[in-house]
């Protein structure tokens, strides 16, 4: 008797621990079941998002929760009353510029400072993901000839990207606006050409990853109270290599725009470079990047300017009047060897930036950033 009710009790004890792991087995699958079915729907409500695609509204809402963009740099939101305030309802008069991508407005902030505050139309994709890749881009980077980000800000389907204010406006703007290039001397114009290029050295050279600006262009170089230039709109700016995958819709200015990239979509950093070409050549005859001329076509400044580049007879003579014999001529002839070679339509014939800035440094003064001794 007692042997059998020790194997009876043994029998209880095995089949309610049995009975216990199955019961274990049961909600564990359960739970499993519950928490795939979840992350499925959640999967499905992403895809169904993808398929419609996001509204700019939510794009730029998922954005405005972003405050530190990036580890090397700290974007500050701004909330837009302050700038509607600051830019008194950005009424006309403060307006600095119009472009494609909308208007800037000089704006007074609370403290007394004066910022420059670009207004985006972000009703579309594509913009909506310019505004994201300047302030990312911008928040991240740290150089004296690239502009300052100070803040951005985002009301409906509408950004704003708040910079440091320059007070000499644009290049284009100082060569092609009502003052004609008046302003700037022969070593000051070297000048800018140098910050120019060292603001791209460090794109192409230093930033880690490698920076393609993609729309270099004298209306996008923007000059400071003492005419210190700095690279500015980097919505279209894209990391080198980036471009490999093919997903980069054709972008830039008519006359900055590399052969190779307008014919077969081939983008390096020696597309920046022929863009600088074109603007250095800007810089020595004060023409603009495509020209209507009364009695021809439109002709780029390229196509013009090539065959007169090495002509040292004819070249002083076409110069931009203001600085019409002003320079050495020796250093005249090293500005417009390096303009030729810049532009020139194989890029593997092209110098790298860096190649460019050291030809360009024994031209400008020590006291403007050079070597040279005047």
């Amino acid at each position: 008797m007692d042997s059998s009710r020790k194997m009876l009790i043994a029998l209880i004890v095995v089949c309610t621990s049995l009975g216990a792991i199955i019961l274990s087995l049961c909600f564990l699958w359960i739970h499993y079941w519950k928490k795939k079915s979840r992350k499925s729907g959640k999967n499905d409500a992403k895809n169904s998002e993808v398929e419609k695609g996001h509204s700019p509204a939510s794009f730029l809402g998922d954005f405005r929760s972003l405050r530190t963009v990036s580890k090397m740099g700290y974007a500050s939101f701004m909330d837009y009353k302050i700038l509607e305030k600051a830019t008194s309802k950005f009424h006309d008069g403060n307006i600095l510029g119009v472009g494609g991508f909308g208007r800037v407005y000089k704006a007074q902030l609370e403290d007394g400072s004066c910022v420059a505050v670009k207004k985006l139309d972000c009703a579309t994709q594509d913009a909506g993901k310019e505004f994201e890749n300047e302030v990312g881009l911008l928040s991240k980077f740290q150089h004296p000839n690239i502009i300052s980000l100070v803040g951005y800000s985002i009301e409906s389907e509408t950004g704003f990207i708040i910079y440091e204010l320059m007070d000499n406006g644009s290049l284009e703007t100082q060569l092609h606006g009502p003052s004609n290039g008046s302003e700037l001397s022969w070593y000051r114009r070297m000048k800018i050409a140098l910050d120019t290029a060292r603001g791209l050295e460090y794109l192409h050279e230093h930033h880690n990853p490698h920076i393609i600006h993609r729309d270099l262009k004298s209306s996008n170089i923007l000059l400071d109270s003492n005419f210190n230039a700095k690279l500015s709109d980097f919505g279209l700016a894209v990391i080198d290599g980036a471009q490999k995958k093919n997903d980069l819709k054709l972008s830039g200015t008519v006359g900055y725009v590399a052969p190779e990239y307008l014919l077969v979509g081939k983008l390096t950093d020696k597309s920046d470079v022929y863009a600088f070409g074109v603007v250095l050549l800007e810089l020595l005859f004060g023409r603009k990047a495509v020209e209507k001329e009364a009695s021809a076509p439109c002709q780029s400044l390229v196509t013009w300017a090539m065959p007169k580049l090495t002509d040292r007879s004819l070249l002083p003579e076409i110069l931009d009047p203001v600085v019409k014999n002003t320079m050495d001529l020796k250093h005249l002839y090293q500005v417009a060897a390096v303009a030729l070679l810049c532009v020139q339509p194989e890029p593997s014939y092209r110098p790298l930036i860096t190649d460019v800035l050291h030809s360009l440094i024994p031209l400008v003064p020590v006291e403007l950033g050079g070597t040279l001794r005047v």
